[in-house]
Order: C-alpha cells, then sequence, then structure tokens
C-alpha cells in the first residue's frame, strides 16, 4: 500500500467523509438540538438527572460516522459496539423496571392511603391518554401501536412511557427516542405547561379552597398496601406487573423497617447507575437520518396534547367530584393526577399559595 493509498484509507475513516451520505446532513442538526438539551438541563435545571444523558447520548450519536462504531453488529464472533450491547437493557424491557424499583423506595404512599378518592383523580388524569390514542389514529394516520405508545406521555412518567413504546414498537427505535424525550421534556416544562391550564378551569374561590390536614397511615397499613396492590392488580392485569411489581418491592423495602440497606440501594445507587444508562441509550436512538421525519414532529404535537388533557381532566374530575361531596377538593390537586411526581405536587401548591400563602396542598396532590 503507497503512501497515497493510506491518506485515502484516512480520509475515509474520518467522520467528514461519511457527511457526504444520503442524510448526514440531518445529523448535524441533531447536534444543534442536543446543545438546547444540555442548556436546559444545566442552566434551566430540567429533569437534569435524565434530560442530560440523553441530551449527551443525542449529541455523541450525531457526531459524523460515530452511529457505525458505536451501534456496530458483531459478525462472525467479532465484538459489537458499545451502544449495541446497552441497548438491550431497553429492548429486553429490563432498564424501565429497576427505575421503577427505586422510585417505589422513594415513595410515600401513606397520603394515598389515608385519602383513598385520591384515586379517582389519578385515573381522571389518564383520560388524556385515551384522547390523544384516538386522535391519534384519526388524525394522523398512526396504527394501533404507534399511537398507543405516543398517546401514554400523557400520563407523564417517563419510565412508563419508555416501557410501553419499547414493547409496542421494538422494530422502530428511533420512535421510542423521541416518544421519550417528548415526555421527558413535557415533564421538565410542567412549572410552564400547567399553571395556564389550571387557572383557566378554576376559579379563584374554587383555588382558595382548604382541605383537612391528612389523618397519618400506620405502618401496618403501608406494609399490607404494596402486598394488596400486587394481588388485586396482578389478578386482574397481569401485564402490569413488571413495572408495578417492582415498584411495590422497592415500596415494601422502604415501609418493612428491616431491609433500610436494600432501600437505600435502590433509592441511590442502583436507580441512579439505571437512569445513566437509560437515559444515554435512549439519546443515542436519536440519530438524525431516521429520527428527524414527520412522524417525530407528530409525535411532538400529540405528546404535548396528551399532557395538557391530563392535567385538564383532573382538574375538571375534581370539580365534578365537589358536586356530589360534602368535603370539598381543591381542584388544583387534580392536576397532580400526571405521574410526574414530585413536580407536578409542588406546581399544585404553588399555584394555590398565590392564592393564599396559608394552604398547604402539596400532599393531598402527592
Amino acid at each position: 500500500m503507497n503512501f497515497g493509498e493510506i491518506l485515502q484509507n484516512l480520509w475515509e475513516s474520518t467522520g467528514l467523509y461519511s457527511l457526504g451520505e444520503n442524510g448526514q446532513w440531518k445529523c448535524l442538526i441533531m447536534l444543534v438540538i442536543a446543545c438546547v438539551l444540555v442548556y436546559l438541563a444545566i442552566v434551566k435545571k430540567y429533569e437534569p438527572l435524565l434530560l442530560l444523558p440523553i441530551a449527551f447520548g443525542m449529541f455523541i450519536i450525531n457526531i459524523p460516522g460515530a452511529h457505525a462504531v458505536l451501534y456496530q453488529e458483531p459478525t462472525d464472533g467479532g465484538i459489537g459496539g458499545l451502544f449495541f450491547y446497552i441497548y438491550k437493557g431497553i429492548e429486553w424491557v429490563i432498564f424501565p423496571p429497576i427505575i421503577f424499583l427505586g422510585i417505589g423506595a422513594m415513595t410515600d404512599f401513606g397520603p394515598l392511603i389515608s385519602n383513598p378518592k385520591s384515586l379517582i383523580l389519578g385515573a381522571a388524569a389518564q383520560f388524556g391518554i385515551f384522547f390523544t390514542l384516538i386522535g391519534g389514529m384519526a388524525l394522523f394516520g398512526f396504527d394501533d401501536k404507534l399511537a398507543s405508545a405516543v398517546a401514554i406521555i400523557g400520563g407523564a412518567d417517563g419510565p412508563t412511557a419508555i416501557y410501553l413504546s419499547s414493547l409496542m414498537l421494538p422494530d422502530r427505535p428511533e420512535k421510542v427516542a423521541a416518544i421519550a424525550i417528548a415526555a421527558y421534556s413535557y415533564m421538565a416544562l410542567i412549572p410552564i405547561i400547567q399553571p395556564p391550564i389550571m387557572k383557566a378551569l378554576t376559579t379563584k374561590k374554587e383555588r382558595l379552597i382548604r382541605m383537612d390536614a391528612l389523618k397519618p397511615a400506620t405502618k401496618l397499613q403501608k406494609i399490607i398496601f404494596p402486598i394488596a396492590v400486587i394481588l388485586i392488580c396482578g389478578i386482574l392485569l397481569p401485564s402490569a406487573l413488571p413495572l408495578l411489581g417492582m415498584l411495590m418491592l422497592g415500596n415494601i423495602l422502604r415501609e418493612s423497617g428491616v431491609t433500610e440497606r436494600l432501600s437505600k440501594t435502590a433509592q441511590n445507587e442502583l436507580i441512579n447507575i439505571v437512569t445513566i444508562f437509560l437515559g444515554l441509550i435512549v439519546g443515542t436512538k436519536a440519530y438524525g437520518p431516521v429520527f428527524l421525519d414527520l412522524d417525530t414532529l407528530f409525535i411532538i404535537v400529540l405528546g404535548l396534547v396528551a399532557f395538557c388533557g391530563g392535567t385538564a381532566s383532573g382538574v375538571l374530575i375534581a370539580k365534578f367530584m365537589n358536586l356530589f361531596s360534602k368535603k370539598k377538593i381543591n381542584p388544583l390537586i387534580g392536576s397532580a393526577g400526571v405521574s410526574a411526581v414530585p413536580m407536578a405536587a409542588r406546581v399544585a401548591q404553588d399555584v394555590g399559595a398565590k392564592e393564599d400563602p396559608t394552604n398547604f396542598l402539596l400532599m393531598h396532590a402527592m
């Protein structure tokens, strides 16, 4: 091989050479978008624990030539690219349930046990999902699986969105990335998205409603709760057990009082490790040539519709319940029926506090 051939091979191995390939210019757009997300995560602190790994994954995969190396499939017994293996955690639906284990270990269900009717508000906030499911199929021509995966953004729960979309769209990972990015972006924007909807749907008098302090749940109740949830929901809907089972396992580790080390590990080291890999690998699926298309734009739009619909339906059902309840519910807490914990609850508290700084809605919203 002469010197000219060596230089030619060196040039063809660079990322600059690959820029001439079909669709590679889209990578440059994605690099800019990734930088914007990094800014939002670091400067604005919008869900930084997941948004920053997602943004970095998006950045690294769109560097010209990076995708071919990082997602290289193993051939003839060889070694594949790093992200080819890490992605198995999503493809085999392993990462989201582990995230739920940590969430369960961090969650106090005491307020829910003390006020069971708040379950209705949580259920009510899911209307946005079904509204978006129908709209996605009727207006945008999505098939039922894609429409279902997009609609789940309305639940405002990142791991659930990734879990469901991975199951529904195993052959369309770029759509999983779009759904995950939309879900976490809207979760991060809760303080901007929700207050105008909450104020538009409530009167000042309703926002001033004071709610009685909750009676603390007993330790026995907190231990029975995860067992009862698993038993009832497992019988009714076994397909929910991978997520719900891990959520309740984490919770009983927390509430039992005898597994503090395991509970702390689930709350900290375990969930942090998986969060890094989950966010990073979701970001790497936002690869410009396959990510930037019309469907991605529709997903972003429909995700916002689902999110707003969930917020509105929670508030409206709370108002409806007040028609039949002696003890009135502050409709603001209905907005926390979406699963963005604890940010949605803090927003309900903040909006209520602007009307009356001494009105404490946080635990009711939780």
